[in-house]
């Protein structure tokens, strides 16, 4: 009987659609769910949610919660995690203090100030969980949907010979939405993507195999409620000439263009669909919202009479899952190091390519070069995430003061001093939560 592990169980939504996914393969049907949470209450509406899934599909899978990770982990085969570190109410001051200095955050979630601080906080705690997983379950498979994904996967594949495979919903949600903008349906469209998570580019994008970029353009130029939809990463095609993934929120923050002066915040980041800034960026307020809200709402579809949807749904994980275990080969966007796959990144970096899942493991597909006015932005960054691995690693709050200061969004309005006042601050707020770190002032 295979074993699924869930760290970071708690999130119920993720984790109850995920095991619906992954009881509709016949090879996993009769799986062990094993869920691991360290808020207790959230483990339970976790158990009671699979428990459903599994009596409403009549599955012969078992469920079982526990808060003892070493436990969890035992004769797993593979763990997926999914944790959330320290809440929101610390993550809230990497957007606070940054926009005191006039660095305006959006998400804050995936890299530049906010994003570093955040991986330093998790990355103690992720490495623990590996080493966790080479003591209770060395051949298992680890699946990582925990952000910073880069900078994680980066350090867990750099410090760990587990096989280790970040996964984003960003590439095949944004290919979804360039589908629907044009009218074409997803089993017709084929495409390449390739660069860092939440900034690979889509270096071919085509229906029934002729180019669609020309009707992407003619959308987004003739339409508005089109341009409105993604106004920044609709700029950045028009002017770059290839889409980029993840959201216009995560990307207004990646660069220089879009939110270093008041101005262009009010342009470009505040109308159209999608925006809600909020006091402290959207991530915060969107967190706070699910918190007071998630009892409830967990509460009336776990007692709910209606009919629950046993229809497979599009997470890649379980059908990696069943590909690993010996069913039909899988391909998907993964981040994994980079092994000469995209030649013009750094070498070994943490990179979103395609990835071959199937009986004998992962296969990474080589995809060349991303064109150069690509290549300038993503390189800089995965350059920056180097960086911050670095300094975690090896507990140097200096590097971690360098990899901020050459953060384009940062360099853009503050000085290096201003840069290393506000990164001081951030290290001060933060304090009690690296214990990587001996010293914390640059």
């Amino acid at each position: 009987m295979t074993k699924i592990t869930f760290i970071g169980a708690g999130s119920t939504v993720f984790t109850r659609n995920l095991t619906r996914d992954i009881l509709t393969f016949p090879l996993l049907e009769g799986t062990t769910l094993c869920l691991m949470d360290i808020d207790a209450e959230r483990l339970d509406f976790a158990r009671k949610a699979v428990q459903k899934t599994i009596d409403r599909g009549h599955y012969p899978a078992k469920v079982e919660a526990t808060q003892d990770r070493g436990k969890a982990l035992e004769k797993a085969d593979v763990v997926i995690t999914t944790i959330n570190t320290h809440g929101v109410d610390i993550f809230r001051h990497d957007l606070a203090i940054p926009k005191q200095y006039s660095v305006d955050l959006n998400i804050g979630d995936t890299r530049g100030p906010a994003g570093i601080f955040r991986y330093l906080r998790t990355v103690p705690i992720m490495l623990d969980i590996v080493r966790d997983i080479e003591r209770c379950c060395p051949d298992a498979v680890l699946l990582n949907y925990t952000n910073p994904m880069a900078m994680l996967c980066r350090t867990l594949t750099r410090e760990s010979h587990l096989p280790i495979v970040g996964l984003c919903h960003s590439v095949q949600g944004t290919a979804e939405m360039l589908a629907r903008w044009i009218g074409a349906p997803m089993s017709e469209i084929t495409f390449t993507c390739a660069g860092i998570n939440h900034m690979a580019w889509y270096t071919q994008f085509e229906w029934n195999r002729k180019d669609a970029y020309p009707l992407i353009r003619k959308a987004i130029t003739e339409r508005p409620e089109v341009y409105n939809e993604e106004i920044v990463r609709n700029e950045m095609f028009l002017h770059l000439d290839y889409y980029v993934t993840e959201s216009s929120g995560h990307n207004s923050e990646y660069n220089w263009w879009f939110r270093k002066r008041p101005d262009l915040i009010e342009k470009y980041c505040t109308h159209g669909t999608g925006w809600n800034p909020g006091v402290y960026g959207y991530i915060v307020t969107e967190n706070l919202r699910r918190r007071e809200n998630w009892r409830e709402d967990t509460r009336k579809w776990l007692e709910s009479d209606e009919p629950i949807s046993l229809e497979r749904g599009h997470e890649f994980a379980a059908y990696i899952i069943n590909a690993l275990l010996g069913g039909e080969p899988f391909e998907f966007y993964g981040n994994v190091p980079n092994t000469g796959l995209v030649e013009n990144l750094p070498q070994n970096a943490c990179v979103e390519v395609p990835v071959w899942a199937s009986r004998k493991g992962f296969s990474p597909v080589h995809v060349g070069k991303l064109p150069p006015q690509c290549a300038v932005l993503t390189y800089l960054s995965s350059s920056i995430e180097e960086m911050a691995v670095e300094a975690a690693l090896t507990g140097d709050p200096r590097l971690v003061f360098q990899a901020i200061a050459h953060d384009p969004l940062t360099a853009a309005v503050l000085s290096l001093a201003e840069i290393r006042e506000m990164v001081n601050r951030m290290f001060e707020q933060n304090r009690a939560y690296l214990p990587q770190f001996k010293a914390f002032r640059v």
